[in-house]
């Protein structure tokens, strides 16, 4: 059996991997580290990076937390225990260019005790503008992951992340999704432990390579002033998502976690523009028309 140990220093090694490519892709600006503790128990290191050429602000947060469960967790979980452990790393990037993508990766684990323990995480894409053939990389990089570990992984992960990273109250996706899963055992899994914690450390390490590549492919696009405006816009829907629906926000929140770090996912700027509507046939337009469930990007 793998120890909570074990799980949360490699999850360390990964966020170094990470802010280290994330550096040197921006070629600019570098992370800026707090290191922090949790009332209660635990704390992690916040790495931040913030007017960058490419990278407006982004976070690479590691935590490994433990203490009582809040009462609140414990009746959203289900269980009795008074307990817990969890440790993670979390990513969101705000570019400046906004034909480069937002993009959100967490993997995670949790603990109560040796019966009771499991993994989370995903990632997924928001783009300013859904770039189709950006949308297929993507996906197929992400498939090709999942592929490696279970056969119904991507098809069910991917249908996850279209049910959670849904914003309700627009009727619409907050971006093209990705995947995400939670509570996985070894049990619903149907492959060891010692493989989830693999395929949760390959996801993490798969970030840096897919996040290189669609910068690489935008970073010198020439945008427009309105263009720079309906980023901005997009950045509020991706700021009502995270403050009304994300469930590491919550959970953050509700176990005292450090609240700079749990708001690290918020853009440095965004807007909300009373009742915009799109042009017809225009770019924005296209966008919102993709922004759906059930979209198959994988050809």
């Amino acid at each position: 059996m793998i120890s909570k140990e074990q799980i949360a220093e490699q999850y360390k090694v990964i966020q170094n991997e990470i802010t280290e490519a994330l550096e040197q892709l921006d070629g600019v600006s570098v992370f800026v580290e707090e290191i922090w503790e949790r009332d209660g128990g635990g704390g992690g290191r916040t790495r931040v990076i913030q007017h960058g050429d490419i990278l407006e602000k982004g976070g690479v947060n590691f935590s490994a937390v433990h203490g009582e469960l809040p009462p609140a967790i414990k009746k959203a979980f289900g269980v009795e225990e008074d307990q817990f452990f969890a440790t993670g790393v979390s990513i969101v990037i705000h570019p400046n260019n906004p034909w480069v993508p937002i993009i959100h990766m967490n993997i995670r684990y949790f603990e109560l005790n040796d019966q009771i323990r499991w993994f989370g995480g995903g990632i997924d894409l928001t783009p300013h503008y859904v770039d189709e053939k950006d949308a297929q990389y993507f996906h197929e990089a992400l498939k090709s992951v999942c592929d490696r570990y279970s056969p119904k992984f991507y098809s069910e992960f991917k249908t996850w992340a279209d049910n959670y990273f849904f914003i309700k109250h627009r009727e619409e996706t907050r971006g093209i999704g990705g995947i995400f899963y939670d509570k996985l055992t070894a049990e619903k899994a149907g492959i060891p432990e010692e493989d989830i914690f693999a395929f949760s450390c390959e996801l993490g390490r798969l970030f840096p390579k897919v996040y290189t590549e669609l910068v690489n492919r935008h970073r010198h696009q020439a945008y427009t002033e309105r263009e720079k405006n309906w980023q901005l816009l997009r950045r509020g829907r991706y700021v009502e998502f995270n403050l009304v629906y994300d469930a590491g926000t919550k959970f953050g929140l509700d176990t005292n976690g450090r609240i700079e770090s749990i708001l690290m996912s918020l853009p440095e700027q965004a807007n909300w523009f009373y009742n915009f509507k799109p042009e017809t046939g225009s770019l924005e337009e296209k966008t919102l028309s993709l922004l759906k469930k059930d979209i198959s990007w994988v050809k």
